[in-house]
């Protein structure tokens, strides 16, 4: 709605008795959303560790697997377990648009299934037909963020979070607490996962 209304619009957050209120624009809680991304800092290729590179390569590769009849927009993500694996996936689109799968999540899934939670790091990238060249990183929706905040409390690290255009022009590397702020997580239930991991 903050792109719609053109406005960054104010969020106030409180505990039912009032006692802990937090007040954060949505920008402030959800950065790197912006149309114009002068503050991001964008990485060279060539400043990518192998594992970072290879996670790329796997997003980028996943991303021509896409179904994405509606949109047109073609999304991979891969992610890093702490023992090496890679499980990549693609975005699944739907005609209720509602149904429709992110890539990250379809990529976080297809490891759960494999058993495999202890997610470290996650690549995105993602292409489009309409436009020549993407100018900017192909970052998580804020469901995908939730969702990548979840397996970090369940892995016990703070997953590092790839963002790259088709062409690795434009990359950028965040953690997921630098893009969550505040996330809403099993702490706000009073649960710690990491411990009771199932």
């Amino acid at each position: 709605m903050a792109q719609v209304s053109g406005c960054d619009i104010e969020v106030i957050g409180s505990t039912t008795d009032k006692d802990h209120i937090a007040v954060s624009t949505i920008e402030q809680l959800l950065p790197l959303r912006k149309k114009e991304y002068r503050s991001v800092e964008l990485i060279s290729s060539d400043n990518l560790n192998p594992d970072q590179h290879n996670l790329i390569e796997a997003a980028i590769a996943a991303a021509d697997t896409a179904y994405n009849p509606y949109s047109g927009y073609f999304v991979g993500a891969a992610v890093l377990t702490r023992s090496g694996s890679v499980f990549a996936a693609s975005n699944v689109e739907n005609a209720a648009y509602g149904s429709t799968i992110c890539a990250e999540r379809m990529a976080i899934g297809k490891a759960n299934s494999s058993g495999a939670r202890d997610i470290i790091a996650i690549a995105i990238s993602s292409r489009s037909d309409s436009f020549e060249k993407n100018e900017v990183t192909s970052d998580p929706c804020g469901t995908c963020r939730q969702v990548i905040y979840e397996m970090a409390q369940v892995s016990g690290c703070d997953i590092e979070v790839i963002m790259s255009d088709k062409s690795k022009d434009n990359i950028a590397i965040k953690s997921i607490e630098q893009l969550l702020p505040y996330a809403f997580g099993p702490t706000q239930l009073h649960i710690d996962i990491a411990k009771g991991n199932p």
